[in-house]
């Protein structure tokens, strides 16, 4: 589990395209730290298994499920990438609960700036709007972050200078693709509710 606390900003390092797959090499000194084969690291929102790491760079394998369901597919050498371990037992849940599991994708509209801050205009696909609500969290790019305002098409966050700093949201311009994770709460009381109700 994650809570979408970027620890920093990685970069991709190598791609290799395996045809129904990809590996990625990517570049991050404090999520490698201690890193060991089989570990789980959330690269810009998914969550990837360490398959071989040396020095600060580790090696993770996507495979094609995830490359449609996600924006890992558009990465290449030079990327920049939000890269989170995973929270320890006991740990302070500084965002909400994130699987690292992509609902899906979206693609930045518009960003408005501000003196002290930045509104960001993400498009949202016809099938996530219904678990997006206004001062709800939502995880793009792997980043916790508030609902300010949600429409059937599209939502916004609002950005203070840390996050435009230090992950890729600084970064992200009209017509990038984002991924997105809604609220993994919301999810299941639907299905609850769902099954609930058809059971009657």
């Amino acid at each position: 589990m994650f809570t979408g606390i970027v620890e920093e900003l990685g970069e991709v390092t190598a791609v290799e395209d395996l045809d129904d797959a990809c590996r990625f090499r990517l570049r991050g000194p404090v999520v490698t730290e201690g890193a060991k084969h089989g570990d789980s690291i959330a690269v810009n929102g998914v969550c990837l298994t360490v398959v071989d790491h040396e020095g600060d760079e580790f090696t993770a394998d996507v495979m094609a499920e995830t490359l449609k369901r996600s924006s890992l597919g558009a990465l290449s050498v030079g990327s920049r990438v939000n890269l989170e371990r995973p929270t320890a037992v006991g740990d302070r849940l500084g965002g909400h609960i994130v699987q690292g599991h992509v609902d899906g994708t979206g693609t930045v509209l518009e960003r408005i700036p501000s003196e002290h801050w930045e509104i960001v205009k993400i498009s949202l696909p016809a099938d996530l709007a219904r678990y997006v609500v206004e001062k709800g969290s939502i995880t793009v790019d792997g980043i916790s972050l508030t609902v300010v305002e949600a429409g059937p098409e599209h939502f916004t966050v609002s950005l203070i200078p840390t996050t435009l700093a230090l992950t890729t949201l600084g970064i992200k311009q009209p017509g990038d693709p984002v991924n997105l994770e809604v609220d993994v709460i919301a999810k299941y009381v639907e299905r609850l509710l769902g099954t609930r109700g058809a059971a009657q």
